[in-house]
């Protein structure tokens, strides 16, 4: 039974909406030239088209996070590891809403707590366009609207709410 779930059922894959009655999902074009690392992640546009929040980005910047649709991925792939297409196409993306992350980062996530991007140096388990709970001076932004609902699980998962 290598398949089970043995202690707890994590809460959820990056870039999964968790309540669709309450979002408004939007159809993009991916830019080739700069394409998503994973699912659940800060985008803006640039010439038409969307590509992640990254080094040097302001907060006004972020206008949606990309939406995994279902299924994504090869048949292949571990559950919640899928990538987004790296060759460009037409995406979703989330304009207000609730969506599954990666937290990244020691800091715990708090009910209603600011959620902040990585811009500025990146080390391990900080990635450029990460999430995270807490600010670290001139390395993130705090975009407008956008706030955890809760804490992330063992694996660092946790749930936005996004309102531009």
């Amino acid at each position: 039974m290598g398949n089970a779930i043995q202690y707890r059922m994590p809460a959820g894959i990056p870039g999964a909406v968790t309540r669709s009655r309450d979002s408004t999902i939007e159809p993009g074009l991916y830019d080739s030239t700069a394409p998503f690392s994973a699912f659940g992640l800060p985008g803006k546009i640039v010439s038409g088209k969307w590509q992640p929040v990254g080094a040097g980005d302001a907060a006004s910047a972020v206008l949606g996070f990309n939406v995994r649709a279902y299924p994504a991925g090869s048949s292949t792939d571990p559950l919640g590891t899928s990538t987004p297409p790296q060759t460009g196409g037409i995406g979703n993306f989330l304009r207000r809403g609730f969506l599954n992350v990666q937290l990244n980062g020691a800091t715990a996530a708090a009910k209603g707590g600011q959620v902040y991007i990585r811009v500025a140096s990146a080390s391990t388990g900080k990635p450029i366009g990460g999430l995270e709970a807490a600010s670290d001076s001139t390395n993130t932004i705090a975009p407008s609207g956008v706030r955890f609902t809760g804490p992330a699980d063992a694996n660092g998962m946790c749930e936005i709410e996004f309102n531009l």
